[in-house]
């Protein structure tokens, strides 16, 4: 009895001993290497869609009937992203990994959005009271968007015995603003194995 009590005791020294010399390391990493630890959603995924599905939207006819229409490129704005997942996923990350893909293809115009807008708004009105009349900008001057893209996250989990498929589904839709139609719908999909040892080894 005495000797399974010492035992144990030497058993939990020994494990404080060692979370207490635990140590930490630290590895800077260039921002575009892949890296899957846990299976879930992340950033190389936020940016692979959002390059890939702006690329398809914006090789589709409706840019260039746009373009032709107007004579310039068309406007767009993003709205809002959907998760509909059983993950948390920053949908705000996503969102701005859409706007730098569209912006940077230089193929439309792009404009702020709501909460963005609020904010400049804000802005002007104080430039208004407290700005020199020369360098104030007037309100009434903004470019509305003629395209609103929106979209949706959604994902399913099967899993069994440290073992699981992670399918992630992504659709989103470009918007006429002017007449509700939809004017492209795309859609992406990953699926990731998962294979987590029961034993941490």
């Amino acid at each position: 009895m005495r000797k399974g009590l010492l035992f144990s005791l030497l058993v939990c020294v020994a494990v404080l001993f060692a979370s207490g010399c635990a140590t930490t390391s630290v590895k800077r990493m260039d921002v575009a290497e892949t890296v899957d630890l846990s299976g879930k959603w992340n950033d190389t995924d936020s940016r692979m869609v959002s390059e890939e599905m702006i690329k398809d939207c914006l090789s589709r006819p409706w840019l260039a009937s746009a373009s032709s229409k107007s004579g310039k490129p068309p406007v767009v704005i993003v709205g809002t992203v959907v998760n509909q997942s059983r993950e948390h996923i920053s949908t705000q990350t996503f969102t701005k990994d859409l706007e730098r893909a569209f912006i940077n293809s230089g193929q439309v115009d792009f404009v702020a959005s709501k909460s963005e807008r609020e904010e400049v708004r804000e802005e002007r009105l104080d430039m208004s009271k407290h700005a020199a009349e020369e360098t104030a900008k007037e309100a009434g001057q903004e470019i509305g968007a003629d395209y609103m893209m929106k979209g949706v996250i959604s994902s399913i989990t099967d899993q069994v015995e440290g073992k699981s498929v992670v399918f992630y589904q992504v659709n989103l839709e470009l918007i006429d603003l002017k007449n509700n139609r939809k004017a492209w719908i795309g859609e992406k999909k990953i699926k990731k194995f998962v294979s987590q040892s029961r034993f941490g080894l």
